[in-house]
């Protein structure tokens, strides 16, 4: 009786353990990864974890509903702080991003490159190398990728921008010049993730509104926040497109126009749909995704999503 009642005590334990978490994935970044100016900042905060206790959701929780869509398991951490490069994360955040062993990372840096020398990729050079040291001492087999982030209207269209006078495919493009040399400092860093490039070519293909300061043009979407720095809930969402298509290998189509994500945060069905063909587009240039096969189940109806 004795043997039989451990057997059933050790089962109903076995039972009651919680699910294994799948790999573990943390986003370093500022406020372009937690969603400034947006609703995305506190979106779903509960689905992630925060390791600054600030309540943020962002980019992270984002990419977290997507891969639950997608019936993919994830573990999703970030670490962030507004206004600042990895340099920051490296001298003050330094324990925390030690704290535990992680699968993969996505991390970028300041969004001029540089605070001091705007379009110098000296620092985002020297310190990714340093941030991919760090994470490998923990875990060697850890897979980092780096955002490129996207042209900042507020330094192309106002005088004293860095980029002024230049197309607004300039920023994009030299802040990705500069992530493919930070990329070549460490196997560890497998991929740059062209989220800059996306918004350059939603604004080419007439998607997105190519400058907020002459107004928007009927049928585009501003990817932009007011300020013209940060991005709206459009911009993020194609931001978390991006990752998600890079980290997964995942046609960001097969989310379908109704995905809950953007029906919570106000985004209509037929921009959420050209915001995943952007995504997509891009992704496939860099043969990065496999189109998604057709007539693949996907939500027919937007509803809030699943808990």
């Amino acid at each position: 009786m004795r043997i039989a009642a451990f057997v059933i005590c050790a089962a109903l334990g076995l039972l009651g353990r919680p699910h294994a978490s799948g790999p573990a994935v943390l986003f370093i970044g500022n406020s372009f990864t937690y969603g400034a100016g947006s609703p995305v900042q506190t979106w779903r905060a509960d689905a992630v974890t925060d390791l600054n206790h600030e309540g943020i959701g962002g980019v992270p929780a984002l990419f977290k509903s997507f891969t639950k869509q997608a019936g993919l398991d994830y573990d999703v951490s970030l670490e962030t702080h507004p206004g600042v490069g990895l340099d920051y994360h490296l001298q003050s955040r330094r324990d925390v991003l030690a704290s535990r062993p992680w699968d993969v990372v996505v991390m970028h840096g300041q969004s001029t490159l540089d605070f001091d020398k705007p379009g110098d990729p000296a620092k985002l050079v020297a310190t990714a190398r340093e941030m991919a040291e760090l994470l490998t001492s923990r875990n060697p087999k850890v897979e980092i990728h780096l955002t490129a982030t996207w042209s900042r209207a507020d330094q192309t269209y106002v005088a004293g921008g860095r980029w002024f006078g230049e197309p607004i495919a300039a920023m994009a493009r030299d802040v990705r010049a500069a992530y493919d040399k930070a990329a070549a400092t460490s196997p560890a860093i497998k991929s740059v993730i062209p989220v800059g490039e996306a918004w350059t070519r939603a604004i080419d293909t007439g998607v997105a509104d190519a400058n907020p300061y002459d107004g928007l043009t009927p049928g585009q979407i501003d990817l932009w926040a007011k300020d013209h720095y940060h991005a709206s809930t459009e911009g993020y969402y194609l931001e978390a497109l991006m990752v998600f298509g890079d980290l997964t290998g995942r046609d960001p189509r097969s989310l379908g126009g109704a995905e809950c994500s953007a029906f919570e945060l106000g985004v209509p069905p037929a921009t959420v749909t050209k915001l995943q063909q952007v995504a997509f587009d891009q992704l496939s240039a860099a043969r990065t995704v496999t189109p998604a096969p057709r007539g693949s189940a996907r939500p027919t109806a937007p509803a809030r999503c699943v808990p």
